[in-house]
């Protein structure tokens, strides 16, 4: 019985083993690329190492495009998204949790609804908002369309859900308000659910590639993802530069993963649990 738990285990370890290499492999490509010449990078047979580890790209692509510019727009973009998704979302998420209200389930099916469609439907609308406000080209443009989270609002609703009413109705015999009950009482008790909604948040942000394109022009004003497409040419790409600006664009993103690394894994698997 034994030896066949111990094989049972190894067939789910060599699973997750090989997954974990299918996933890791387009990493580890694009570093070994942003240190090849061009002419190694369109070897075919591809080769794997490069033949000298020359870091020349690096620079090469530090001097072509503003990274300066592309790591301030990305910062503000994902802190000014994350404090006000993140207000809005817990302000939202308690009401649909603990209150009642006319059509209450409705409304949050409502809510739901942006979830169950490709978010490329919502572009164009977004966009003519956007002109006739005048902000194309500014950072506004970038944070105001992303502070509204379906996502986000379900995810504080399960961490909500999740708490004792018990509690709630202590704060109310106390002689606290809905206000006080949900700063004082409610809010503190969801602190890992509202890092694990910083972290997607930002995540989301960083990764949003299609928006920043539209709406801005300037390449003063574009973060990391869209200012990367640059790199791309429309007959020929230097592979190796561009490998080096996504290398040096994933930092942040790694470095930020293994800071929250546990509330990240909490995040998603809270999102599971009762609702």
């Amino acid at each position: 019985m034994k030896r066949k738990l111990d094989k049972s285990y190894l067939v789910v370890y060599l699973l997750l083993s090989l997954g974990a290499v299918v996933m890791i492999f387009p990493f580890l490509w694009s570093l070994l690329t942003s240190f090849k010449s061009l002419s190694e990078s369109l070897k075919v047979p591809p080769a794997v190492f490069p033949e000298t580890w020359n870091p020349v790209n690096y620079k090469d692509v530090w001097n072509t495009l503003p990274f300066t510019s592309f790591f301030v727009n990305t910062v503000l973009m994902i802190l000014l998204r994350i404090v006000f998704s993140t207000i809005l979302s817990a302000l939202a998420a308690y009401a649909f949790a603990r209150m009642e209200f006319p059509f209450k389930n409705l409304l949050f099916i409502l809510v739901l609804m942006p979830m169950m469609v490709p978010s490329q439907i919502f572009i164009l609308p977004q966009y003519l908002i956007v002109s006739n406000l005048g902000w194309q080209n500014t950072i506004k443009a970038l944070v105001v369309p992303g502070i509204a989270s379906t996502f986000g609002i379900f995810l504080l609703r399960q961490f909500f859900m999740g708490i004792p009413k018990e509690l709630e109705e202590a704060a109310v015999l106390d002689g606290c308000n809905p206000g006080q009950t949900f700063l004082k009482v409610m809010l503190p008790l969801t602190k890992s659910g509202i890092v694990s909604l910083a972290i997607f948040t930002a995540l989301f942000a960083y990764k949003d590639l299609l928006w920043p394109l539209v709406v801005n022009t300037s390449v003063e004003k574009m973060p990391l993802s869209s200012g990367l497409a640059m790199l791309q040419g429309q007959y020929t790409t230097n592979y190796p530069q561009l490998m080096a600006g996504s290398v040096i664009a994933i930092i942040p993103m790694i470095i930020l993963f293994l800071l929250f690394q546990k509330q990240f894994v909490e995040g998603i698997a809270t999102t599971g649990t009762k609702g």
